[in-house]
């Protein structure tokens, strides 16, 4: 029997929303809900890892004024500019666990969509590991992420919840002049100049024929409408919670 996933609305949003959006479609997926959207920022925003230091933002003055945000999943900081942002959210249960790591197996997923296009990306694997700065995650190589012309352009963090998971990433579309050091998917010369919701559709479809499940377009839940709020004033949107390291 296929799976069924419900695919959420595009949007667009601040830092603090998203990641509070994020949190209750996972908390969704603790009760049975399994869920996939794609989305973008509505101003340039500079993510911390759940467990970086707070300080560490200032080491970097092109991102230290950014307005920023704490995420729920580990790794390196993120510069949300030009980029379409995923987050997928499965519940509890072998139905849902995939022999490949989720992490390497959507990444897959966003490398067969970018080599229909003429856009040829490398996966990183064990032993190919880089680290060329300390504070953002796109100057870390880990194993699974998408490289093009050796620069990073997709990674990806978990974090799971009474056995559920929250998979969210970053597919980097175009340098941002915040982080001019980071070259974007449509920033190579033979790349076409993918739309963010264009790509999204284009990842869904291949999403739904990679894991053979039925993606049907779905709306938030009346409970996850009230929990967002909720979740973005206890967390993300609070400043004591952010700067708690």
């Amino acid at each position: 029997m296929s799976q069924t996933i419900r695919l959420l609305p595009f949007t667009g949003a601040d830092g603090a929303t998203n990641m509070s959006a994020d949190e209750a479609m996972l908390e969704s997926a603790v009760g049975g809900i399994a869920s996939l959207r794609f989305y973008t920022w509505t101003e340039p925003t500079l993510s911390l890892g759940y467990f970086q230091h707070t300080e560490e933002r200032g080491a970097n003055a092109n991102l230290a004024g950014l307005p920023w945000v704490r995420r729920s999943t580990g790794g390196a900081a993120i510069v949300h500019h030009h980029e379409l942002t995923y987050a997928l959210a499965l519940p509890p249960g072998k139905a849902w666990v995939s022999q490949e790591h989720w992490i390497c197996r959507f990444h897959h997923v966003v490398q067969g969509v970018l080599k229909e296009h003429g856009v040829k990306t490398h996966a990183v694997v064990c032993g190919e590991e880089q680290k060329l700065g300390a504070l953002v995650c796109f100057l870390h190589q880990t194993p699974g992420d998408l490289l093009l012309n050796g620069s990073k352009v997709a990674g990806s963090a978990q974090r799971k919840m009474r056995g559920a998971m929250l998979q969210h990433g970053s597919i980097l579309l175009h340098r941002s002049e915040f982080a001019p050091q980071l070259p974007g998917v449509c920033d190579d010369a033979e790349a076409p100049k993918f739309a963010p919701e264009a790509l999204a559709q284009m990842l869904t479809e291949a999403f739904a024929t990679d894991t053979g499940w039925a993606i049907v377009p779905g709306k938030w839940t009346v409970e996850e409408q009230e929990r967002t709020p909720a979740i973005r004033a206890e967390k993300y949107a609070n400043r004591s919670w952010n700067e708690k390291r």
